[in-house]
């Protein structure tokens, strides 16, 4: 007789049959465990499969115009992404729980910059990429710009676009401006960009892109070129909507002509808010606004997965130059980590400024390395003006430096100091003084340079505490879990030895006070550049009640031409009036003498 089943049934003619129904369910409960982790883990697989239904999946969306590879420029296409927020810890070759696939492909594919400064807000980092120079020598040395400031980036800086544009580059801005728009010449496209689409404020709505600066001062945020995109208030998420024209900037250009794309993400910036969708592979981050931000981040690296491919697709890659940064430090309570670095976003501590930053190209000599030597955002003024073929004028004094051989080959960094910055505006720290500055520098001022290995800070430098992952694990940040420093201690002067101590624990400034002094009288010999701060009072014609609806230039030229063509048509009326009554006068006079009267 046939042997039988486990069932009973006589031998099957497949082997499916031999398995029990208690092993059947056992091997379907993992079968849908390998799935799940599959999907939890493999999500945005960098498979050649996978990239290839990518390609077909683009070359559809935005029709089929593949261009050749080969190229007839010596200039390289410069792509500059610039992220949002993003802390120090958050990306996935720093340890962090997000999964950043893309940028750890990109990043390890080409060299990372592991020795890479910033700014600790927005507005800063920002002017100091698209000018060269530090801020006190824009006057943009204390806070942003805020969208009823009539105050913008000063008119008489020329721009890194402005500058590739002389050398035959197109030039294209996606994303966040942030550098002020109280008039039209403060505009991107009247600085250098060829076309802008993006929002002119430093937040809002990601969906309806709507911005309230305060109660009754809200308005539309989302421009093309000169004019509000009413067109797209569609509820496009910000990410894939910048992503998706960046893509038809690509398809619409030649590749055998340069071009310069500027990137600037809305995100990981608050609010936060991203597709239900990414939210998926982050069900365990108890922390809400840490797992909101786990979904932005995964969005964001999706999306530059997507300018990537469309790179390779319509032929731009292989003579391209991707640059990634992010604009400062993350935030915690808004979901960001810096572990473990001190301090946050909005201060001169490491964790403020030191930021996540690589070049991905196949233009760079030394592929798959590490590069430690000092590199701040001002440095890629000078670099990519020279990797275009570009000039610079003598008398344009820039802060940045060419690195591209730093970055490429792997020679040291002509730069040895950072001005991190002098904002003498800020509030100024209690206990500092003259005294305390050695009668060098007032240290009651906000302050902070690096000088090789030496970091000095002075005044109050923001929030000191180092941010543990651990303080991600509950509902809400917990300060509990926090390594709290207090600065209420009679201190307003800090030296760290940045090379040895990254994480900022062992305050050097009592050890060695001539190093002290020496990067005081660095401080003051920068100090002595400086330009008066530009950070204007609020100004009530900025509401977008009186501008349609939206955030936009609302300082009109001719209004005030109209202005002074007026007082100048007053002054000549009273002038007038003037002449006449002194010819009046002279007439009287005349017919007094001619009477007979002695006069005079």
């Amino acid at each position: 007789m046939a042997p039988r089943g486990c069932a009973g049934h006589p031998s099957p003619p497949s082997p499916q049959a031999w398995v029990c129904p208690g092993k059947m369910l056992a091997m379907g409960a993992l079968a849908g465990f390998w799935i799940l982790c599959l999907l939890t883990y493999g999500y945005l697989s960098w498979g050649q499969g996978l990239e290839e239904e990518e390609e077909g999946a683009l070359l559809a969306q935005v029709g089929d115009r593949r261009e050749p590879s080969t190229t007839s420029t010596s200039q390289p296409h410069l792509i500059f992404i610039l992220a949002d927020d993003q802390g120090f810890r958050d990306v996935g070759y720093h340890g962090s729980e997000i999964k950043t696939p893309t940028l750890d492909k990109l990043a390890a594919e080409g060299v990372k910059l592991e020795n890479y400064y910033v700014q600790p807000i927005c507005t800063p980092s920002r002017s100091q990429f698209i000018t060269g120079k530090y801020q006190i020598h824009t006057g943009l040395q204390h806070s942003i710009i805020r969208p009823t400031q009539p105050n913008c980036l000063p008119l008489d800086n020329a721009t890194l676009p402005q500058k590739l544009k002389e050398v035959g580059y197109s030039t294209h801005m996606v994303g966040k401006w942030h550098l002020g728009f109280y008039r039209k010449e403060c505009m991107p496209t009247k600085r250098g960009f060829d076309t802008f689409f993006g929002s002119l404020l430093g937040s809002g709505d990601y969906y309806t892109h709507y911005k309230c600066d305060s109660p009754g001062m809200c308005g539309y945020d989302l421009y093309e070129n000169d004019n509000a995109a009413w067109d797209y208030d569609n509820g496009i998420y910000s990410t894939q909507m910048y992503t998706q024209r960046v893509q038809q900037i690509l398809a619409s250009h030649n590749p055998t002509k340069p071009i310069f794309l500027y990137i600037a993400y809305q995100a990981v910036h608050s609010p936060l808010q991203a597709p239900g969708r990414y939210f998926e592979h982050y069900r365990s981050i108890i922390n809400i606004n840490r797992r909101r931000y786990a979904a932005m981040l995964s969005c964001l690296d999706e999306a530059i997965n997507n300018v990537t491919l469309a790179l390779k697709t319509y032929g731009f890659y292989n003579n391209s130059i991707i640059i990634y940064s992010s604009d400062n430090g993350g935030q915690p309570t808004a979901g960001g980590s810096n572990w473990p670095l001190r301090g946050s976003k909005g201060t001169y501590w490491e964790g403020g400024i030191r930021a996540v930053g690589f070049v991905h190209s196949p233009l760079l000599k030394n592929k798959g390395t590490v590069c430690k030597e000092l590199v701040h955002i001002t440095d890629w003024y000078p670099t990519l003006i020279s990797l275009a073929e570009g000039q610079i004028d003598e008398d344009i004094q820039l802060d940045g430096y060419d690195i591209w051989e730093t970055i490429s080959e792997g020679l040291r960094s002509p730069r040895v100091d950072i001005l991190h910055n002098i904002d003498p505006i800020y509030t100024k720290a209690k206990n500092g003084s003259w005294a305390a500055g050695y009668g060098i520098w007032n240290t009651a001022i906000q302050s902070a340079i690096r000088v090789q290995h030496w970091k000095l800070l002075t005044g109050n430098p923001g929030y000191s505490d180092w941010v543990p992952p651990q303080s991600f694990s509950n509902l809400g940040p917990n300060r509990w879990h926090n390594e709290r420093i207090t600065l209420s201690t009679g201190k307003s002067v800090w030296l760290f030895n940045i090379t040895a101590d990254p994480y900022e624990r062992v305050d050097l400034s009592n050890r060695y006070p001539g190093i002290v002094k020496k990067l005081l009288r660095r401080l003051s010999q920068f100090n002595k550049t400086a330009v008066p701060v530009r950070y204007p009072p609020k100004d009530p014609r900025s509401n977008p009640r009186l501008n349609g609806g939206v955030w936009g230039p609302w300082y009109k030229e001719e209004t005030k031409k109209k202005k002074s063509n007026k007082n100048r048509a007053e002054k000549k009326q009273k002038k007038s009036k003037v002449k006449k009554k002194r010819k009046q006068q002279k007439t009287v006079s005349g017919s007094t003498c001619h009477s007979g009267v002695t006069c005079g």
